[in-house]
């Protein structure tokens, strides 16, 4: 089988029915899973940017969070996405990306999106729906500056940036001329937009499969035009791949263990909160979603079951999508035990199949 890469993207999501309020013990619960999976052999950890709430994600800032990881790890990398670009000021976010890849020593890979939930934006004193449009002015600025350590930019959307003459900008990051980007995608846009400038590309966890490999085609046949500098960038090509993912002794097994969980998560996650997920989601299938059950789920969106049936699943992705990455997504709904036990036996029975 070709070979693939396997992560986890963490959420530090709380579950209400079993996790203490103000939930401050979940970001130590995150912090050993990630010790736990870069021991197991995972080849990356993303740490997800959310705000004010706490109905997903309670994680604000995974910059400084990775900074922390990287004295508590050794291989893994470590991967701050998505980061959401339009509540950030752009020449802050350079620096620190390039001060924190000093830090992990090298080890940092950096995911960015326009977001997708309007509260966020709202709390930011952020615009929402000219969020695309910033993504389109803040990447290709982040790019030169890294690339050229000057900058002279006349803001549309985005503030006025100048660094010229003697001044230029510091720290410089160890992976040169930047950690790998990738680009949270859904839309023809932004996948076309990520070739451009040399991205790979994360895809959405509820994203049919069918309709997952449509969008990676076109991601393919679009990297084919990337131009210098950008054709050199470490990120590009790459299709990582978000699933729900849970494996257990048997599929019977697997379904008893996890359908109430992911069922549960889906049905919440695609609530009012997540008015811009994406792009498309809630706009065209939230319904669905909504009232998805798991044989629904099962059929075309997640990958749960025994060691066998989710070797052959990851199998018919890769070969349908030509992903190279695969981003494992846990719900918060599992005792951390059971989250513990599925991670590790993916991790002694799947992983050696891919590599």
């Amino acid at each position: 089988m070709p070979q693939m890469s396997f992560g986890t993207i963490f959420l530090s999501q709380p579950d209400k029915d079993r996790d203490e309020f103000p939930y401050q013990a979940i970001h130590e619960r995150t912090t050993q899973e990630i010790i736990e999976a870069d021991k197991a052999g995972y080849d990356f950890a993303w740490i997800a940017e959310h705000h004010a709430a706490d109905a997903y994600g309670i994680l604000p800032d995974p910059l400084t969070y990775i900074a922390y990881l990287a004295t508590l790890t050794e291989r893994i990398r470590l991967g701050a996405g998505v980061v959401i670009l339009p509540l950030h000021n752009i020449m802050r976010l350079v620096e620190n990306i390039a001060f924190v890849d000093i830090l992990t020593k090298g080890r940092l890979t950096v995911g960015i999106g326009s977001g997708y939930r309007e509260y966020e934006f709202d709390a930011f004193g952020a615009e929402f729906e000219s969020r695309r449009a910033f993504v389109g002015e803040a990447l290709p600025l982040m790019l030169e500056m890294f690339n050229n350590h000057q900058v002279d930019h006349k803001g549309v959307l985005l503030p006025d940036h100048k660094v010229t003459g003697e001044y230029a900008i510091f720290p410089r990051p160890i992976q040169t001329p930047h950690p790998p980007f990738w680009l949270g995608v859904s839309s023809e846009e932004s996948i076309k937009r990520a070739a451009q400038y040399g991205l790979g590309i994360a895809t959405s966890t509820l994203t049919p499969i069918t309709e997952l490999a449509e969008k990676t085609a076109l991601f393919r046949r679009a990297c084919e035009q990337t131009e210098a500098p950008y054709d050199q960038n470490v990120g590009r090509g790459n299709i990582d791949v978000a699933r729900f993912v849970y494996v257990s002794d048997t599929d019977k097994k697997a379904k008893e263990e996890s359908a109430d969980a992911v069922v549960r998560h889906v049905h919440s996650f695609t609530g009012a909160g997540t008015s811009g997920y994406l792009g498309n989601i809630s706009k065209t299938n939230q319904e669905s979603y909504s009232a998805a059950s798991y044989e629904d789920l099962n059929e075309d969106t997640i990958i749960h079951g025994s060691p066998e049936t989710v070797i052959e699943k990851i199998q018919s992705l890769q070969d349908r999508t030509g992903a190279t990455g695969l981003i494992l997504h846990m719900p918060p709904y599992y005792a951390a035990e059971q989250a513990k036990a599925s991670l590790d036996m993916f991790a002694e029975t799947v992983i050696p199949k891919f590599r």
